[in-house]
């Protein structure tokens, strides 16, 4: 025995001479390849398999020359030599990889064990109670894995699976077996006696799709959902992509979702609204990590899409600190309540550990609106962010991530009533955690939250020299007032989970804050004239949200099928404040300096030239007592929903939710879907639900008096809380909740290894849509305001398009290629219009509804090639942007000025921006283990939307559409990991 090791010794030793020979006299010709390739090569020439954790070979790299005259056993005993692992032949071809580390910490255990107690490892064999398990390992699309491997964690004893992916043997009572198979990732299970045991393991390219939205089946994949998903790894994705916020990410990587940074939409300029197929920023509900995240106390209200509604502020939650993004193209209220009817976007945490991440990306915009390359350039970007995962107790870990994000202002072309047109300055500071903190066997605690605060500046529209908004002591040539905010963004979660006869529980609380804070700047309030002061407290609203569930779910299997079934309930508080500014914010005076209430008479009014002086801070005016509100209700809501899977082929699911609200009442309900495997490699997929979504707070009691500009004209408006009893004088009654019915119809298709299809129908029909009113004469009333608006349940909309995603990869000679095309196609038609008796034009006109119908898109494509080549990666994208219809402020001009004809002035003042092609480049560079460089270009030929008149709603010569009007966009890159 001795004589034969020597001899394996030395025929080892001589191969590594044969190879370090070939290694020295042939250095130029040298390739090393990935560890798994080489065992794939070895596995086909010799006929055998090797099993190992996916993840165990990942950035293992081996030279392929020494391998390729060699025998099976030469070629096992040479990797035992060149590599950190052990390879050990299971029979029946098997062979399983495994760390020589783990080895020696079991001798070593077992040496320890014994010099204690030399009989023990005799009496152990006696004294620990044997069972005998069985079961079935199975792909995530219920194919039997034959081969697949099951270790004793204890004393590394394997088994391997039958031709029928079956299993059974004996193992120690309470030792957690390991399950493995080729390209899978791993499991760790304790099995039981007596229980025939189904294992699923994810194959490596659906480790980025185990789902968490649309199903609280803890075994359901994104291959095998009735429902479209897409999924975004961000790392991958944000390495070929120049954007540094998730809303303009997604908006070059979604076509359905669309964002564009608005200008001269007062608050909006501050928080990006962002819609989904065209309907509401508050109709998509966001998740993370699969619980309810709160809305900004934002209402956005002029100049913006989305108007009338109040979104999720995305752009809180930085970048660095997402594993992934979750987007559910689907109704899923009976799912998830309120704001679900769009779709539902899950916003997955990093949870990496032992890792130190960090990035920085420096960038600047083109401000040469006329030349491809850049003359000027403003709107630099800095970003910073650090990313740090560290393990805590046993299969714990905490994830903290901190960015830091400065954004400067651009200045695009302007118009007369807005000379610095452009984007908004942001100065952004997150803190993010997640963490998981096991505390017993079958239970671990969680707690994910962050911190943002927001600072930002934006130019409102311009106040002339001559005006009586102006005071020439103070501004001799006019001034154009500063708008900025402090928003500060908070929130906290943590839970259970843990299980109980089989029964997954998840019992959680999440509490989240928007405070919005205004401060005006560069301004002043032209009743005080020159004793004004030039800055001003405007007050501001916050929005509180606190959200405290419990789910439960368990999967049954029986002979023949098998299904799932989830339970829950919801209880959720939400506390709406509007808070006043200082009083020289919002109060007019008169000439002796005491503010103007009813007593005060005509001739003590200030004026200039006849006209009265405006009070209140110019750009906005600040919030008053009277706009105070401070308002919560609160909702209660239980839910049940099932999947059966009646075999490989079929699968159906249902859902039903109950919610009772305290302002309105109650809702109810349902959806339906159903999978069909139409062949190994088609699927067809559909789905049916109803869904709803309720009145928010800000909706309901929202109000302020503002300056409005119709035109070139400035005008004195109030927006009236829907709950007051002007309201109800304009025949508007008290809001209800939204209702909605969906449909979809898809199908995917794996056509290969490299090639994905899935092309998805929608169609969405939703009834009594919030909308803001159009402007309505306000004289009756009796003060100085000029026009009324309010928040009604004014439309209703049909919504019907196509999603489609194709993706195709391939591994190449050198490199590998790969190509992305994804499209959606939308319309909506606004159905009715709930006007009452109220003149339709007024309520909500043409030039509203337009506003309503650009913020669904007709279409939108994205196509993408990547090329990787060993350390260098290229990325090509183009978008295409579909044609847009707006209509101006000339709507409201006098017929005269058009011939007296209703036709002409609507052509005149519809603004057409044509359709638009724009082209993104991304070059990386892998300079070693730990430094990766990218350098690229958004928008590489600085393509702008068409360039419009005087009369645009954001006061520029474009309105916020399509890629916005930034032009083009360079940037650097760089991460380090560590």
């Amino acid at each position: 025995m001795i004589r034969k090791n020597v001899h394996k010794t030395l025929l080892s030793f001589f191969l590594i001479l044969c190879i370090c020979h070939k290694t020295v006299a042939q250095t130029a010709e040298q390739k090393t390849i990935p560890l798994s390739v080489l065992l794939n090569k070895i596995s086909n020439k010799h006929k055998i398999f090797f099993t190992y954790n996916v993840n165990l070979l990942s950035g293992k790299y081996i030279q392929e020359e020494g391998f390729k005259d060699l025998s099976l056993e030469e070629s096992i005993s040479l990797l035992e030599k060149l590599t950190p692992f052990v390879i050990d032949d299971l029979g029946n071809n098997y062979y399983v990889i495994y760390n020589k580390k783990d080895v020696k910490k079991l001798k070593a255990n077992k040496k320890k064990t014994d010099v204690i107690n030399p009989k023990s490892s005799i009496n152990n064999d006696f004294k620990e109670q044997k069972i005998r398990v069985k079961g079935i390992v199975l792909s995530s699309d219920n194919t039997p894995l034959t081969g697949a491997t099951l270790l004793e964690q204890s004393s590394l004893v394997g088994v391997t699976t039958n031709q029928d992916g079956i299993f059974e043997f004996e193992t120690l009572k309470n030792n957690l077996v390991t399950v493995s198979f080729l390209g899978h990732e791993s499991k760790k299970l304790k099995l039981i006696a007596n229980k025939f045991h189904t294992i699923t393991l994810l194959a490596g390219q659906e480790l980025e799709e185990v789902q968490i939205v649309g199903s609280r089946n803890k075994n359901r994949v994104a291959n095998d959902s009735p429902v479209a998903i897409d999924f975004i790894d961000i790392e991958k994705t944000a390495s070929k992509n120049s954007q540094v916020e998730i809303n303009q990410f997604l908006q070059y990587v979604i076509p359905s979702f669309n964002a564009t940074k608005q200008s001269g939409a007062d608050g909006a300029d501050h928080i990006d609204p962002a819609t989904i197929r065209g309907l509401g920023p508050d109709q998509t509900l966001v998740l993370i990590n699969g619980k309810r995240r709160h809305q900004a106390s934002l209402v956005n209200l002029y100049g913006t899409r989305g108007r009338g509604n109040s979104g999720t502020d995305l752009n809180t939650i930085p970048i660095s600190a997402i594993k992934r993004i979750e987007l559910l193209r689907d109704g899923a209220s009976a799912q998830y309540g309120s704001d679900a009817i769009a779709g539902v976007l899950n916003i997955v945490l990093k949870d990496s550990d032992n890792e130190l991440n960090v990035g920085s990306t420096v960038g600047f915009y083109n401000a040469d609106t006329e030349n491809i390359l850049p003359n000027k350039t403003d709107g630099f970007i800095y970003k910073l962010a650090l990313n740090y995962g560290t393990k805590i107790n046993k299969g714990g870990f905490v994830n903290i991530t901190a960015e830091a994000l400065s954004s400067d202002k651009t200045f695009r072309k302007g118009t007369e009533i807005r000379e610095n047109y452009g984007q908004a300055g942001i100065s952004n500071v997150s803190l993010f955690l997640n963490s998981e903190i096991p505390i017993h066997k079958n239970a671990k605690f969680y707690a994910n939250g962050g911190f943002n605060y927001k600072n930002t500046e934006a130019f409102a529209f311009t106040r002339k020299a001559e005006s009586e908004r102006n005071v020439l002591e103070i501004y001799p040539d006019g001034f154009n007032p500063l708008i900025t905010s402090q928003i500060l963004d908070n929130s906290f979660s943590f839970g259970l989970i843990t299980s109980f006869n089989d029964w997954n529980i998840d019992a959680n609380n999440t509490f989240g804050r928007n405070n919005f804070h205004y401060n005006i700047k560069n301004t002043l309030n032209a009743t005080l004239v020159e004793n004004s002061p030039t800055d001003f407290d405007a007050g501001g609203h916050q929005l509180i949200q606190n959200t405290t569930s419990i789910d439960f779910s368990k999967y049954f299997l029986k002979d023949k099928y098998g299904f799932n079934i989830a339970l829950g309930l919801e209880h959720r508080l939400d506390k709406y404040k509007i808070f006043a500014g200082e009083e020289a914010s919002y109060k007019s005076y008169d000439v002796n300096g005491n503010s103007i209430d009813s007593d005060t008479q005509f001739s003590e009014y200030q004026m200039l030239n006849g006209v009265i002086r405006p009070g209140g801070s110019q750009g906005f005016p600040g919030y008053a007592i009277e706009n105070e509100v401070d308002r919560d209700r609160s909702n209660f809501g239980v839910y049940a929903d099932t999947e059966v899977d009646f075999s490989k082929k079929f699968m159906i699911a249902a859902a039903l939710r109950y919610e009772y609200y305290s302002d309105f009442g109650s809702t109810l309900n349902y959806k339906l879907a159903s999978r069909v495997k139409i062949t190994n490699k088609l699927s067809a997929r559909t789905s049916f639900s109803t869904g709803f979504r309720a009145p928010s707070l800000a909706q309901i009691y929202y109000n302020l008096t503002f300056t409005n500009f119709i035109g070139n004209v400035a005008t004195e408006s109030l927006l009236v809380a829907n709950n007051s009893a002007i309201a109800r004088r304009f025949n508007i009654d008290k809001l209800k909740e939204e209702k909605a019915k969906n449909f979809s119809l898809g199908f995917t298709s794996k056509l290969g290894s490299n090639f994905n299809m899935a092309i998805d129908a929608y169609y969405v029909a939703i009834k009594d849509r919030i909308i803001l009113s159009g402007n309505f004469d306000a004289s009756s009333l009796g003060v100085d305001i000029d026009n009324v608006q309010f928040f009604a349940n004014g439309v209703n909309t049909r919504t019907t398009g196509v999603d489609l995603v194709l993706n195709w990869q391939k591994k190449l000679t050198k490199g590998t290629l790969s190509f992305d095309f994804a499209g959606n196609i939308n319309h909506m038609v606004i159905e009715e219009i709930n006007n009452r008796m109220l003149a339709e034009e007024i309520f909500f006109g043409k030039r509203e509804q337009q506003f309503l119908l650009a913020s669904a898109p007709k279409n939108k494509f994205n196509f993408g090639v990547n090329y990787q080549l060993k350390k260098i990666t290229a990325a090509l994208k183009i978008t295409r942007f579909s044609e847009v219809k707006l209509i101006d402020w000339q709507i409201a001009k006098d017929l005269a000025n058009y011939n007296n004809s209703v036709s002409q002035r609507l052509a005149a003042a519809t603004d057409t921006y044509k359709a638009k092609v724009i082209t993104d480049l991304h070059l990386g560079y892998q300079l070693n283990k730990t430094l990766n460089l990218q350098v690229g270009a958004n928008n590489l030929f600085n393509v702008y939307p068409t360039e419009q008149d005087t009369f645009t709603d954001s006061g520029g010569k474009w309105d916020a559409t399509q890629m916005g009007s930034n032009g083009a966009f360079y940037y650097l890159k760089f991460n380090i990991n560590l």
